[in-house]
């Protein structure tokens, strides 16, 4: 006994040292689901105690008028957040996809606590800015929590709309039969049936072989009662679209596309996130969680859309990443691998705007082993069996049913499939959020490099001066350079009213037998870099001025921050100082 309480002492004290470096403000627990009343007072708990780095406000209201919260992470002592190149992270555009808005709320938490504590993420938090958009459906997410549901119920909204073309809205939805919270499966005894009770597991039906005779029960969908009278049984319930499908990128009609609705942005949710998109153009990478599958989703969303090379390898690259960071996760790209969508939100993001976008599937069932590997049935259920203890089964149970008479009703919870087991979802958050923190590590951050002032005349001079991007991410997409998306990356050299830009361009080295690519403009002294600078590279400009004392160079990229250098028209040679190098890997 004396052992066993030295040992329960030693972790609880190992525990308790191992968190003491990074105290929060904030006691949040990350085994614990979190409704949408309570998801808002954390974040406004988190806003509260770290005003010095935090913001919220409301970018608009969802169907149910329930607030868009929006929470800004930046330190303005070094800038403000639109002038520095920032992160948008979003999550449950899907209702029932709870545990994504769970590993936003973590991400918060996470760096607010870190910042002043963990060197790299101060570093990270001072030169970048981030947008938070935890719930994007809190309406779904609230008939998830608190009405009868079933792991995919409620994927949408909660604007009717006429499921079955009868004239009526949202008159036929699923119905809590034996009022237990859940909606689970319902069967009925059939001498035609093809289905049997499993004999060595009452909880499952196993379906008969073809020559064998009838197994004597039918299933006959979920709970539910046919309460429109039309001879079917759940087909118009709440709602009937999907937010994911309603963005102008690929956007396709219902006919093409289910879920999509009338038009782009007809969803005051994905309009009220694209209105702030558009006009927050300093958004160089995005990332959404959704909730099953363990994916890291990349476009094309279509077989038919073209996407950059050299965009495709920054993509893979960071996707390639995650793998590495997150066991079990696949990266993918959408219509190869998973599916075809038209209308999706990282189609908007990086087709419309430029933005170098990804999609996280939180939970992967390969997590209950950790061996890799899908589960067998029988797994599966030792799993759910020996870690979960049973709590995501519903037994089967006799109902009275108004039509059908004894039916049969039990199966798995809404528990069971697509949300992580609680105690296993700190680790998911924080594996997530580390990912998500390399990709934005990666956004573009310029820096200037060489610089070579050269005496061509008596008050000729050639001035040749680089500018750098030691990350992956470039400046400007190629998406965004090829379709004209925001503004293209400037340079600009501003010089005293005598002093006159005669021409300038780029060069490729310091070479001196380089010749200088000039630009044809009436503005010589403003120079439009329209490909922006690559990842992990550099570009060098030349300017020829007639003119003497100081100029000023500024940089600007929408996606990029700005730069600016004042220099002395004297003979001067300053090289480029390597820090790292790291290439992009090439697409198979």
């Amino acid at each position: 006994m004396r052992l066993l309480t030295t040992l329960l002492l030693f972790f609880i004290t190992s525990a308790s040292f191992a968190q003491a470096p990074y105290p929060s403000k904030v006691d949040l627990r990350f085994d614990h689901w979190y409704d949408y009343a309570e998801m808002s007072k954390a974040l406004h708990d988190l806003v509260d105690a770290y005003p010095e780095l935090l913001s919220i406000e409301s970018i608009g209201q969802s169907v149910g008028g329930r607030e868009l919260w929006l929470v800004t992470l930046n330190n303005p002592k070094t800038g403000s957040d639109r002038e520095k190149t920032a992160m948008f992270i979003d999550a449950n555009i899907h209702g029932n996809e709870i545990q994504a808005a769970e590993t936003v709320l973590y991400s918060i938490w996470y760096l607010c606590k870190s910042y002043g504590v963990i060197e790299r993420i101060t570093e990270l938090i001072d030169e970048r800015s981030f947008y938070f958009v935890p719930m994007e459906n809190p309406d779904g997410r609230e008939v998830w929590f608190h009405q009868p549901a079933n792991p995919h119920y409620l994927r949408g909204g909660i604007r009717p709309v006429d499921n079955d073309h009868d004239g009526l809205l949202d008159e036929d939805g699923p119905d809590d039969l034996d009022g237990d919270g859940h909606i689970t499966s319902m069967w009925i005894q059939d001498n035609l049936g093809r289905y049997e009770i499993d004999e060595e597991d009452p909880r499952f039906f196993t379906r008969v072989a073809s020559d064998d005779p009838p197994g004597g029960w039918s299933r006959l969908g979920e709970e539910g009662i046919d309460n429109d009278d039309d001879g079917r049984i759940n087909e118009d319930g709440i709602g009937g679209y999907d937010p994911n499908r309603n963005w102008p990128a690929d956007w396709q009609p219902e006919w093409i596309q289910f879920g999509a609705t009338d038009y782009p942005f007809s969803l005051p949710e994905t309009k009220a996130i694209g209105i702030f998109l558009l006009n927050h153009p300093n958004v160089a990478a995005c990332q959404s969680y959704h909730n099953a599958g363990g994916m890291i989703l990349q476009g094309p969303s279509a077989s038919y859309m073209k996407y950059p090379g050299s965009d495709m390898r920054v993509h893979t690259a960071i996707a390639n990443k995650g793998a590495e960071m997150l066991p079990f996760y696949d990266p993918m790209i959408a219509y190869k691998d998973l599916y075809t969508v038209h209308g999706g939100e990282d189609g908007f993001t990086y087709e419309a705007l430029g933005i170098v976008s990804f999609t996280n599937e939180l939970w992967t069932e390969k997590r209950m082993l950790a061996n890799g590997n899908d589960p067998s049935r029988e797994e599966r259920t030792s799993f759910r069996d020996h870690l979960q203890f049973e709590d995501v089964f519903v037994p089967y149970h006799e109902v009275e049913h108004p039509t059908y008479g004894k039916v049969m009703v039990g199966g798995t919870k809404k528990y069971s499939s697509r949300v992580t087991p609680p105690w296993m979802l700190e680790e998911g958050c924080h594996r997530n959020f580390a990912f998500t923190m390399f990709h934005a590590d990666e956004m573009p951050l310029l820096t200037w490099g060489a610089l070579d002032i050269k005496r061509m005349g008596n008050n000729l001079w050639k001035v040749t001066i680089e500018v750098v991007n030691d990350k992956m991410i470039p400046s400007r997409t190629a998406m965004a350079a090829k379709h004209h998306i925001g503004a293209p990356d400037t340079l600009n050299c501003t010089t005293s009213y005598a002093n006159k830009v005669a021409t300038s361009g780029t060069v490729r080295s310091l070479l001196p037998t380089t010749k200088l690519s000039v630009i044809e403009s009436e503005q010589p002294q403003r120079i439009l870099v329209n490909n922006g600078i690559s990842g992990n590279d550099s570009t060098l400009f030349q300017f020829i001025i007639d003119g003497v004392g100081d100029v000023t160079f500024t940089y600007t990229a929408e996606k990029g921050g700005s730069l600016e250098k004042t220099v002395r028209l004297k003979e001067q040679f300053i090289p480029k100082v390597i820090t790292h190098k790291r290439s992009i890997p090439t697409i198979d």
